[in-house]
């Protein structure tokens, strides 16, 4: 009955990685965008959403770009 309670977990940053390129980032950056595709939440980073913009706002999904 003599054991030390263990420290809490730190709580760590959220990894984002971009679903086009692979570019990481700690959080979630403003500047990245995001799409649900199938039931599933992407995240496009800054460069690629720039390079994909027209297919973004046409709604299409990234198999096409």
């Amino acid at each position: 009955m003599n054991e030390r309670t263990p420290e809490p977990a730190q709580p760590r940053t959220p990894t984002t990685v971009c679903s086009r390129c692979g570019t990481t980032a700690g959080g979630l950056p403003v500047t990245w965008t995001c799409s649900v595709e199938n039931g599933t939440r992407l995240y496009f980073c800054e460069t690629c959403a720039r390079d994909h913009l027209r297919s973004i706002e046409s709604r299409l999904d990234s198999a096409w770009w």
